[in-house]
């Protein structure tokens, strides 16, 4: 072979070609971006509408159903919900994968542009991308300085202008939210006495303030050589400005807004309570661009948040501190795999020792593991991906296989040098004699990778990054295995000794690795003697190993959830509970959980319970939800938090408590592993109790679930509704319009305008004074001036009555829903309780007939994505046996001998499932998730490799050496059974760290890498059994066809004889 022969003759050149992928494969390693988790191309768009003091009713109606009607219909749209909530709607649409975003984008603003009207207060939707929550990189809180006089509530606006555009000038951040702050307004304090004495009303009051803060262009005319602009500027420049608005003239009399309201600048009441170890305050995330180096990111905020400390925010008597870093989880996880690389390359290296015994020669199949690992990475800069925890377990995957080929190459040059043959021919011979061996292996290992590329599940996006490692690596050490080894063992390959009498060394490793190899090849001699061994052998191993493998599956799970540093809580109030309620039950958590946070000195309530101590604890409240996050100092302990978290929320009385380690491939709490069962139908009232029925059933069939209804499951949001008599209120001339602006302003305040300050713009308000509503019962009371000037009370011209609404109203594809979503204990698989939801819990609802043709049930969530990602694999799986088998019998030129060497698959398989149940009895809790099961398929395309070699050299006995054919079957095994299981147990040996090594990272391969090892060890030790057995048997059918057509056509040719 012309590159063999090149390889061998031009070292300098081979030298060069390793020089250049090392060097390029350095560089592309520290420019390929890093980050946790892989790019998934889920399209997918958010629609965000403010309303201030509208209701979800009122939201739902005048606001999200126009909305949906027009963008129901969207090319490529899959799924479409919404949310009402008090003030504001949110629309998310996902759309088919490979929807290109930015297209996606313009059809969406098209279709919101044709929405007839809006109510006059409703703001501009919103549009953004990469859906309504956005995975944050970084968590900041803010905190003060001795000496700090002021709120920090109140410091919102200074942050917006000053802190805010300097993190998102950071190269690679996307965008910077803060949450928790008041924002500045002007507010227009009325006095309801002196309006009613000078008979103005607030309807009056708003509209001249509205009116006249305009700047009006009048175009421009020429004088001259001159050109001049003309405007009418009424704009407020000042506070004194907006106190000198007349709103009216009484008698010739001017009233201003001065005689009437006070005008100062104040602050937004409170939306959002946020606390901080005890403290109330300001928190701020950051938001990476895709794409970008999030290491370097972060190290990019951490300088930004370092001069501005020292800078502005220290001369304000303040500080940002990160309480959360993403990459704290992928610097262990890097850590981790280097480790495993180190250790793993190091184990196959002494079983190379052991087997090889000679350095130079350990050298020279050792030297594939860097120049291949290395040169993956040009690979994966080519192809678009980056480094993140599945791209590296693919490397720590691959680095115990990356000798395979080298061991195979090498070991036959070095067969055929003890054959006395030089260096140079020896490594000619030997690596032209098994280069198509070693071809068809590498293509089958490939070959396997190939229908993953035609996944577009999330699961199937994240394969290809472990595909593309694997099978590059893989790929670049077949190229190493057929130019860099043959070219080194004609340079360095010494002369062999001649081998010692094994009667001197009976205790040796050789000799027992020689009487090992007489003893199975004996035993394969004595298979192939026999017709009835060949058929016993045959049947005992396939039935056993499909036995065992049915009655080892386990049930399946989705993706891994990683084991980052934070918990997730999620506290669902009763209907109704106000700010300050919310603010008390974070005193009260935060009595049990502050004691755990350790700073300058240890926690001894930690040390006491047994727990990891806390680094930090924030609580966030607004509407009818709180949220909460509790950081662990020591990552791998994490979890050990979760119970002791869901106990102290379990005991706030009237609540539902949600508590989660957040799956790194999730955007939002339980996402990451959940069912969600979807009721959809126009009555809100019997979808919750459809809700409340499943909520209870779910409860009482899988304990220990956590559940949280999706919003929730009560109609008794408190709702005071102002119903006009319209017949009195026309008496008087006052309209509806004008009746809602009044009480808006009594209650709330109403934007009458906006207001520059500092050339930053804000709303000017109208309000009333903050203690004039206090009870229920002062609404009615509060005073209303008709234009006509009669004063009269809101509970004389409209009914004032006390009801109850929804909290929040959600749509799913245009139709009202309540979702409960289910989050299974840790030790139930995610197949099994949906099972149990489907079969118990979902079945009797149906077959009861509560539901009409107006209500559906659905399940969704992870769930739902395992389902369709399992059936993927399953046919990906069948895709890749016959893949295999059609590329062995093209390099065979058959198509029986890849039909034999197929048998060995169901030997891998119960390989796997046996190491699993180990896994799972001796070391970890080890699910059979959907990473786990890519190891069945990768198994395909590498356990035939050991029966290719074995196959290969029988049919080169028979065709070059003419031998019979169990003697050429003997033989293989007897010059193929030392290559087979050194790169065997080099390559399970590689895999031990991936499989016993704890840390970050190390749950998205144990499983896959423990199915590998144990795939491999099963089908290693009985393929060379297996496989002669079946080999002999076709040649025995083969030679007894043959013997039939013999002497059918012997009595043709005596009876054709004259």
């Amino acid at each position: 072979m012309k590159l063999i022969d090149t390889s061998i003759k031009k070292p300098v050149t081979v030298t060069v070609g390793v020089i250049l992928v090392v060097l390029f494969g350095l560089i592309s390693l520290y420019r390929i971006p890093i980050q946790l988790t892989p790019n998934v191309d889920l399209p997918e768009i958010s629609v965000e509408t403010r309303w201030r003091g509208a209701s979800p009713l009122e939201i739902e109606r005048e606001v999200i159903d126009v909305q949906e009607e027009e963008l129901k219909n969207l090319e490529g749209l899959v799924d479409l919900k919404s949310e009402s909530h008090d003030g504001i709607g949110y629309i998310n649409l996902k759309f088919e994968i490979g929807t290109d975003t930015d297209a996606a984008l313009l059809r969406v603003s098209n279709k919101l542009d044709q929405v007839k009207k809006y109510p006059a207060d409703v703001e501009k939707p919103l549009i953004k991308s990469g859906g309504r929550r956005e995975k944050a990189i970084a968590w900041m809180v803010v905190s003060s300085l001795e000496g700090y006089k002021g709120v920090l509530s109140q410091e919102y606006d200074y942050f917006d202008k000053h802190v805010k555009p300097r993190l998102e000038r950071i190269p690679g951040v996307a965008s910077v939210n803060i949450y928790g702050g008041q924002e500045r307004e002007l507010q227009v304090i009325i006095d309801q006495e002196a309006l009613a004495s000078r008979n103005v009303t607030v309807p009056e009051l708003v509209r001249a303030l509205d009116i006249e803060n305009r700047n009006i262009s009048a175009g421009d005319f020429d004088e001259g050589k001159r050109r001049y602009i003309v405007r009418t500027v009424g704009e407020f420049g000042n506070e004194e400005d907006v106190r000198n608005v007349i709103v009216k003239r009484i008698n010739g009399a001017p009233v201003t807004v001065r005689d009437i309201a006070e005008v100062s600048l104040g602050h937004t009441e409170k939306q959002v309570v946020v606390r901080h170890e005890g403290t109330t305050t300001i928190v701020m995330n950051a938001v990476r661009e895709p794409g970008t180096n999030v290491l370097v990111v972060m190290n990019r905020i951490r300088d930004a948040l370092a001069e501005l400390n020292s800078g502005i925010l220290k001369d304000r008597k303040l500080k940002v501190e990160q309480v959360y870093d993403e990459t704290n989880y992928i610097y262990s996880a890097i850590r981790l795999v280097k480790n495993n690389i180190y250790i793993g390359g190091s184990l196959a290296v002494i079983i190379l020792i052991l087997f090889l015994r000679n350095f130079a020669s350990i050298f020279i199949v050792a030297v594939a593991i860097p120049i291949s690992a290395i040169g993956t990475f040009i690979i994966m800069t080519l192809m678009g991906r980056n480094i993140n925890v599945v791209s590296l377990a693919g490397i720590s995957f691959a680095v115990g296989m990356l000798v395979d080929n080298a061991i195979v190459v090498f070991e036959n040059i070095f067969r055929h040098k003890e054959m006395g043959k030089g260096r140079v021919q020896a490594a000619y011979d030997g690596t032209v004699e098994v280069w198509g061996a070693v071809l068809a292996s590498t293509l089958t290992t490939i070959a396997v990778f190939l229908p993953i590329v035609f996944v577009e599940e999330e699961a199937g996006q994240l394969f290809r990054d472990i595909a593309i490692a694997i099978s590059g690596s893989v790929l670049l050490s077949m190229i190493v295995s057929i130019t860099v080894i043959p070219c080194l063992s004609a340079m360095m390959l010494g002369e062999i000794k001649p081998k010692v009498n094994l009667r001197e060394t009976k205790w040796s490793l050789s000799a027992f690795a020689g009487k090992f190899v007489d003893a199975s090849t004996q035993y394969v001699r004595w298979i192939c003697g026999s017709v009835s061994a060949k058929i016993i052998t045959t049947a005992v191993m396939v039935i056993l190993s499909l036995g065992i493998s049915i009655l080892l599956l386990p049930k399946t799970e989705y993706l891994p959830e990683g084991n980052q540093e934070m918990l997730f809580g999620i506290l669902l109030p009763p209907p109704g509970y106000n700010l300050g309620e919310l603010e008390g039950i974070a005193k009260t958590v935060e009595k049990d959980i502050l004691p755990l946070i350790e700073h300058d000195k240890k926690s001894e309530t930690a040390e006491k319970l047994n727990l990891p101590p806390v680094k930090s604890f924030f609580y966030v409240a607004w509407g009818q939800q709180v949220f909460m996050g509790v950081i662990s100092k020591v990552q791998v302990r994490t979890r050990e938090l979760l119970p002791y978290v869901y106990g102290v929320l379990r005991k706030i009385p009237g609540m539902i408590a949600i508590v989660q380690q957040p799956s790194i491939f999730s955007r939002d709490i339980g996402t990451g592993r959940s069912i969600e069962v979807e009721i959809k139908g126009p009555d809100l009232g019997q979808l919750i109790n459809m809700g409340r029925q499943i909520f209870g059933a779910a409860a009482q069939m899988i304990p220990g679930a956590q559940i949280r209804p999706i919003p929730g499951l009560d109609l008794g949001n408190p709702e005071i509704q102002v119903v006009p008599n319209r017949d009195r209120m026309t008496r008087l001339g006052i309209t509806t319009a004008d009746l809602g602006l009044t009480v808006g302003s009594m209650v709330d305040g109403v934007v009458a305008s906006n207001y520059r300050l500092y050339g930053d713009e804000i709303d000017l308000v109208v309000k009333n004074r903050p203690d004039m509503i206090g009870r229920i019962q002062d609404l009615e009371s509060l005073p209303l001036l008709s234009p006509s000037g009669g004063k009269v009370t809101v509970g004389s011209v409209a009914a004032v009555s006390l009801e109850e609404g929804p909290t929040q109203i959600n749509h799913i594809d245009s139709e009202r829903a309540v979702t409960i979503q289910i989050i299974p204990p840790q030790d139930m698989p995610l197949e099994a309780a949906m099972e149990i939801v489907r079969a118990k819990i979902v079945g009797p609802i149906k077959a009861s007939g509560q539901l009409s043709s107006l209500y559906t049930i659905n399940l969704g969530g992870t769930a739902d994505d395992l389902t369709r990602t399992r059936k993927a694999l399953l046919w990906n799986f069948i895709l890749a046996v016959v893949i295999c088998y059609l590329l062995m019998a093209a390099l065979f030129e058959n198509f029986f001998y890849p039909f034999i060497i197929m048998f060995t698959v169901p030997l891998a398989a119960v390989g796997g499932f046996i190491a699993l149940f180990l896994v799972n009895t001796f070391i970890i809790t080890q699910p059979l998730d959907i990473i786990t099961m890519l190891g069945f398929v990768i198994l395909v395309g590498v356990v035939v490799n050991n029966a290719i070699l074995i196959v290969h050299q029988s049919l080169n006995n028979m065709r070059d050496s003419g031998m019979a054919a169990t003697d050429a079957i003997v033989e293989s095994v007897r010059t193929r059974i030392r290559p087979i299981y050194m790169s065997s147990m080099t390559t399970i040996f590689g895999l031990l760290p991936l499989i016993f090594a704890p840390g970050a990272g190390s749950e998205f391969y144990r499983g896959l890498g423990s199915v590998f090892a144990g795939g491999l060890l099963v089908s290693t030790i009985f393929t060379i059994f297996l496989i002669p057995a079946l080999l002999s048997l076709t040649f025995d059918v083969a030679e007894f066809f043959k013997k039939k057509k013999l002497a059918f056509r012997k009595p043709e040719t005596i009876n054709q004889r004259p």
